[in-house]
Order: C-alpha cells, then structure tokens, then sequence
C-alpha cells in the first residue's frame, strides 16, 4: 500500500487578477471599488518619458491620482525605496500602484511596510529583512502591518506582482536582501498585454527565462506536490510556446498573454511553499553584487543548475524534459538551447562576471533564503563554487 502525499498549499492575500483588459479602464474600476481616494503611482521612468502609456492611467484615474514616482533603479537601492516612500506619506497615498518590471514592483510593495512604521532612513531598513541563521532557517522579523494595499501591473515577466516577497540592496554592501509579509502581495494584479509592448526586448525574454526558471526549480524541488508540479509543469509549456511566438512576432498579443499567464502559473508553487533552489540564490546574490539584470540571472545559471542536480534528480528532471516533447533528451541540453534560442547570455564571463567575484558570491549564496533549499545539498560555499565554475 503506498503513502499519500502529505503538505499544504500556502495562499496570499492577493483577491483578483484581471487580464487581457487595458490597464487604464480595469484599474479605475478596482480604485472605485476599493474606495481609494489618494492614489500614488510607481512606474517605470522609460515608460513614463518615452509613452503616453502612464499619462493615460492619470488621466483615467482623474482625481484619486495623487502623485507619480519613478525612477527605481534595478535591485532596489534601499535610498530609491525610501524615496518613493517619502512621497507616498508626502502625498497623503492610500493606495499604492505600480506600472513597470521587478524593480518598480519590488519598491511598491516595501513602501507599505516603511509607511507603517515610520521608516524615513535607508539605514533603518535594516532592521525588516529577512535574515538566514546557522541552522540555514529564514528568520522574518516582526513589525507593524501595513495599513495600506498595493495593486501591480506588470511589465515584464519577473513574477514578483503575485509574491508577498520582494527585495531590496543595501548599498554599501550591494546584498539584496528580502523583506516578507503576507499583506504584501498586492490586492489585485493587471495584466494587459498592449502595455508590454514597450519593454525592450532582451528584459522581455531574459524575465521569461526567470519565470521559466521558477517552473524549473518547482519540478526539481522534492519539496514540490501534485498540485505545485501541475502547476510548474503547465507553466513551461505556455512560455516554451509563447516566448518563441513573440521574438517572431512582437504584435502577437495571445503570445504575449500566454507568456503572462505562464507566469502567474510559475509563481504560485512559490507562494505555495515551494522553496527555489541555487539557481534562484547564486541569481539574487548575481544581481545585488555584481549588477546582473534581474532575468539574466537565470539565463546564465539555470541549465548549470540542472546539471549540478542531476546526479540526484535526473528522475524530477524528466517532467521538464516532457514539458520540451522530448522526454529523452537532458532538461539542461533543452534548457540551454532554448534561452540560446531567445539570445540570451549562456555564461557568467557574458554577463561580466569574472572568477575573482566568485568566492564572494559563494559566501552571500549561503546567507540566501534559498541557499540551503537545493535538491542536492548545498552545504559550503565549495559546493557554490562548484557551479560557478560550470558557468563560468
């Protein structure tokens, strides 16, 4: 008789996610249902400068628009957090909106979290984030709620509107650090195609191979279940369709629907409890040191971490293998051609990172939220290392 899987299935505070609308018209009709009065906006600076896609979303918003602040800067400086902060209390804001990538997403949901507790510093955040003790566990912690909700319109395909976790650096040290409330995840997530017509394409497909990472590092996990696999598994099968579509086709908006939908599908293992691997560590700790966009952080690990695993779950890696149609052929032989595919960076000396960082990042991996997490145990900054030279 065999065993039935035992677990739970984590869900966040999130309420809705409308997609396929035009943003401007479905987020003033969740403002009005929300009763929000004092809206400030987070967006990207490029689409606020070069579209008149952000003028539109003021104009629709009319008086409940209280104020725009753009201009984060990729990883999140803490300063740029505190920034918006500022003008979000400024401005009186009861209701925070974010329009653009992970950057401005991230910035968004940790304003809240400074309003509520009367954070004015970028030194003062360091007493909110997550930290790893000895024994490899996430300490969170404890602080005042937030007070109020944030709704995110995605740009890219990061992943980071549907999570309650979201990251910021410390300057000095250039580490990303993660801050962590179920509140925030945002109330609502917009996804409108159109608007994504602006993100340049190497952030468009280098984000896509995050959320393809996500599925990846799901379908590794022996951590996962039933209901995370299906989930990561159907997500791979939209982005390993939709991405293709749209390098051939921009203007394919099902394609580029498909590629968001595939991403939400990507993240709720996540937000389920699902923990990430090495690709997923190395990648924060790629991005906050050594100024690795976001998605190339993936790019650039994912199939290196598959190899690494596979010593120990070449069994899980079949399931992405099948999600490729070719069940016989290794995950990170698919996984490399395909991201090849997109032109995207296949090495860390592509994205200039050279070996004297290595060590370095070797030590930050291990202080990871996910450092320890790996399907094969990761128990030193040796065994980071071993990876970093596959991917060197």
């Amino acid at each position: 008789m065999t065993t039935a899987q035992t677990g739970q299935v984590i869900l966040t505070a999130t309420e809705r996610v409308i997609f396929g609308q035009p943003v401007a018209a479905a987020l003033a009709q969740e403002v009005a249902m929300l009763g929000a009065q004092r809206v400030m906006l987070i967006t990207s600076d490029a689409l606020r400068r070069n579209t008149g896609d952000i003028a539109a979303i003021e104009a629709a918003l009319g008086k409940a628009h209280a104020g725009t602040f753009s201009g984060v800067a990729p990883h999140v400086p803490r300063e740029d957090v505190i920034a918006a902060t500022a003008m979000a209390r400024e401005v009186r804001a009861d209701l925070i909106v974010s329009v653009g990538g992970g950057s401005v997403t991230d910035c968004a949901k940790i304003v809240p979290i400074c309003l509520a507790n009367d954070i004015t510093s970028a030194e003062q955040m360091g007493g909110y984030h997550i930290t790893v003790n000895e024994a490899g566990q996430m300490v969170n912690p404890d602080f005042k709620p937030q007070t109020i909700r944030t709704i995110c319109v995605p740009t890219t395909l990061s992943g980071g509107e549907f999570n309650p976790l979201s990251g910021a650096t410390e300057s000095a040290t250039k580490h990303k650090q993660g801050y962590q409330k179920r509140e925030m995840a945002p109330v609502s997530v917009i996804l409108d195609p159109a608007l994504t017509r602006h993100t340049p394409d190497w952030l468009w497909f280098s984000t896509g191979v995050r959320a393809l990472d996500h599925a990846i590092e799901t379908l590794q996990s022996f951590q996962s279940n039933d209901y995370c696999d299906g989930l990561a598994e159907s997500a791979l099968r939209l982005l390993i369709e939709g991405l293709p579509r749209v390098k051939a086709d921009p203007t394919d908006m099902e394609a580029r629907l498909k590629c968001q939908i595939g991403v939400w599908q990507s993240m709720l293992p996540i937000i389920g409890g699902v923990p990430m691997g090495a690709s997923h560590a190395i990648g924060h700790v790629l991005g906050g040191l050594c100024d690795v966009p976001h998605g190339y952080t993936s790019c650039v690990m994912s199939p290196f971490v598959l190899k690494w695993n596979a010593d120990v779950n070449a069994h899980r890696q079949r399931r992405i293998s099948n999600a490729f149609g070719k069940p016989d052929t290794p995950a990170t032989d698919l996984v490399h051609d395909f991201i090849a595919g997109l032109g995207m960076p296949r090495s860390l000396s592509a994205v200039n990172v050279t070996e004297d960082r290595f060590q370095t990042i070797a030590e930050y991996t291990m202080q990871d939220i996910w450092g320890r997490t790996n399907p094969r145990t990761i128990s030193g900054p040796a065994d980071v290392m071993q990876i970093l030279e596959l991917a060197r």
